[in-house]
């Protein structure tokens, strides 16, 4: 059974693009079909480091909650999952050897940050405060407004939750980042402004944000834009390298990305005005 339905409309004045029409359907996580297709996400939110975490028990841990948790389809049930929106509880599933590479991962990665890194030691090692791991993917081409609606069933389902198994005190939402130098910034910048000006509206939009957007202190920049929001709540939040190397080391002359992470420490109790916020400012509902 769909969760919900919603869809995306987009045209254009101009007379080379067409009107793109597509349903998104939300499903609870589907043990039957989903199990690769979130594998692979996993693997593009953790990028490199990803064969570190146990991918497989991982991903059973997501798809043993079938009841927490959505995917977005646009084929069916029966269909890949383009989206994921789940939490799992760390204490409860502490001896899984996916959580444990978990924790220590996120212990390494916030000693830079010693009051993230302090908290993250208490809450790991005591049982009266719950800690949820927010695991949020999608596929690069989906548009962030299937994720507040996402998130608000999350909420309702945290809610309705009568088993304790979902009461938590903090909620660690892991992210990804990209960081640009001045060369690289100002090499995109220089390329959106020449772009021809019947390409689509999405296209110019971009490069006029490109082009008034401040560059961050550091060069890193979110990959999804609802990372503001959740920032906004965090008590704490850190930006890292990844452990493992690249494919190819970077130099002046790599292509593609500076792909980071983001580990985003949010006390529960804040957890409803974020989802709140994160829809009024998305415009859904």
């Amino acid at each position: 059974m769909a969760k919900r339905k919603t869809g995306e409309d987009e045209s254009d004045s101009d007379s080379d693009v067409s009107m793109i029409d597509v349903d998104f359907d939300f499903f609870n996580p589907n043990p039957d079909v989903d199990y690769q297709a979130i594998k692979r996400l996993l693997v593009q939110l953790f990028q490199r480091d990803a064969d570190s975490f146990h991918l497989h028990e991982l991903t059973e841990l997501i798809l043993g909650q079938s009841t927490i948790g959505t995917t977005v389809k646009t084929d069916g049930q029966e269909s890949d999952p383009y989206a994921l929106l789940t939490v799992i509880n760390m204490h409860v599933h502490h001896d899984d050897p996916s959580i444990k590479a978990l924790v220590a991962y996120f212990l390494q990665k916030s000693s830079s940050n010693p009051a993230l890194h302090a908290s993250l030691q208490n809450l790991f090692s005591q049982t009266q405060n719950n800690v949820g791991l927010v695991v949020c993917e999608r596929l690069i081409n989906m548009p962030v407004q299937v994720i507040p609606p996402m998130y608000r069933m999350l909420k309702d389902e945290l809610q309705g939750d009568v088993t304790g198994a979902f009461r938590f005190s903090h909620l660690i939402v892991i992210s990804r980042t990209y960081h640009l130098s001045m060369e690289e910034e100002t090499y995109l910048t220089n390329m959106k402004s020449k772009s021809p000006t019947n390409k689509k509206k999405k296209a110019k939009a971009a490069a006029s944000n490109a082009s008034t957007m401040s560059r961050p202190m550091d060069g890193v920049y979110s990959f999804h834009p609802e990372d503001e929001f959740i920032m906004q709540a965090s008590s704490h939040a850190i930006d890292y390298a990844f452990t493992a190397a690249p494919a190819e080391p970077r130099d002046s002359e790599s292509f593609g990305l500076d792909t980071r992470g983001r580990l985003m420490l949010v006390p529960f109790e804040k957890f409803e005005k974020l989802v709140q916020t994160m829809s009024e400012a998305l415009n859904i509902g």
